[in-house]
């Protein structure tokens, strides 16, 4: 799929608003969303009726790969993701190649990051609400948590707070994650998943 080098990239993080979830698995989307806005030195604003945090800024080096970006938190819950991300689609004219969801993805090993274009939910409540909103013809940054240990259930899960041991490596791999969303926007989805699918 080719994307239109003048329209913008509107790049959400799925996470679940509130104090409370903020360190959750589930909440990993927001993490790497909140380093991209750092790195812009922006702050999010609340956007108008479309229920989520928005920073408007750029992306990539000056010249030719520089993008325009809408980075955006929803801040209905995970599982009504779709809502607020097809008003901003719709709000800011983002074509469905252009979007980026990011979100922790259950079926790779914690550490693992893949990039990929289109495809299933996988469960994911969040892209489930996405995809049934606008289709899911958009890229996904899906960040491994691993499966629940024993009998835990998955819902458990997702909402328990990384563990000590994962923590350590937690800044690295959001650090890295941010890296490959901005190697999506600037050089295409083949460059970006040669670089960091692992």
């Amino acid at each position: 799929m080719t994307t239109d080098a003048t329209a913008p990239w509107l790049i959400v993080g799925l996470g679940n608003p509130g104090p409370e979830y903020a360190m959750n698995r589930h909440n990993v989307g927001f993490m790497v969303a909140d380093l991209l806005a750092e790195r812009i030195g922006g702050k999010f604003k609340r956007a108008g009726k479309a229920q989520a945090q928005v920073l408007e800024g750029r992306i990539g080096a000056p010249g030719p790969q520089n993008r325009r970006m809408i980075l955006a938190k929803p801040m209905s819950f995970m599982n009504v993701s779709g809502g607020p991300v097809t008003g901003l689609r719709d709000f800011y004219k983002v074509p469905v190649g252009n979007i980026v969801a990011i979100h922790d993805e259950l079926d790779i090993d914690y550490g693992t990051m893949r990039l990929k274009l289109g495809g299933g939910d996988n469960g994911h409540n969040g892209l489930k609400s996405i995809t049934k909103s606008m289709g899911a013809d958009y890229h996904r940054v899906r960040f491994g948590i691993g499966r629940p240990p024993g009998r835990m259930q998955v819902a458990d899960f997702v909402l328990k707070d990384f563990s000590s041991t994962e923590r350590k490596e937690l800044d690295y791999l959001v650090d890295r994650a941010a890296d490959s969303v901005e190697c999506l926007v600037t050089e295409g989805l083949e460059r970006a998943q040669s670089a960091y699918n692992s």
